[in-house]
């Protein structure tokens, strides 16, 4: 509602998803051919994750910047929402968290944890849908009559688990830090490696 009933924050969205549009169609068949299905991408893009949520919390806690924030959602910039976008992109990576990225980036510019939550929610909706699209115009669209019947229950059923695992989560960061976030991804590495080895 806010995002459709706001023109100020649909453009900011919109401004925001440019970046990983753009990046997404330039990287599209790398990311499919070499990243998707790189085991190893994904180790090291959870443990440098990981590592990095738990450094920023700390550096956050340690200079106590939460009371020098001012900036609301409807104060975001253009500039601001599009360097938003380019945080996004590197959820492209497989492995990489998209809310994370994209509210460590809204943090880093001066936005309130509630503002850039909420935006990072909206942000969410255009990116899950071109991403499926995307996909789906890549492959041909060759399917038969059942099978897209079966396409379409899929993505129902993917976008609607995927917003409300992204309202939990970003529920659940609006008041507290990522640092449980970064130490669950260090021990899903540690034991994912352990049952490799």
């Amino acid at each position: 509602k806010k995002l459709l009933g706001n023109t100020k924050i649909f453009l900011r969205v919109a401004i925001a998803f440019v970046p990983t549009a753009i990046i997404g169609l330039l990287v599209y068949t790398l990311v499919k051919t070499y990243l998707l299905g790189s085991t190893t991408v994904v180790v090291w893009a959870l443990l440098i994750g990981g590592v990095v949520l738990i450094i920023f919390e700390k550096i956050r806690a340690e200079k106590n910047t939460e009371q020098d924030i001012v900036i609301q959602l409807e104060s975001v910039t253009y500039k601001q929402a599009f360097i938003i976008g380019l945080f996004q992109s590197i959820a492209i990576i497989p492995g990489v968290s998209r809310s994370a990225s994209t509210i460590v980036g809204g943090l880093l510019l001066g936005l309130s944890r509630q503002a850039i939550v909420e935006f990072s929610f909206m942000l969410a909706i255009p990116t899950m849908a071109a991403a499926v699209g995307l996909d789906l115009l890549k492959s041909g669209l060759a399917f038969s009559s059942k099978e897209t019947g079966l396409l379409a229950v899929g993505f129902v059923t993917a976008f609607v688990s995927a917003l409300l695992a992204v309202q939990f989560l970003l529920r659940f960061v609006k008041n507290n830090t990522f640092t449980s976030f970064g130490v669950y991804r260090i021990i899903l590495v540690v034991v994912f490696l352990f049952v490799i080895m």
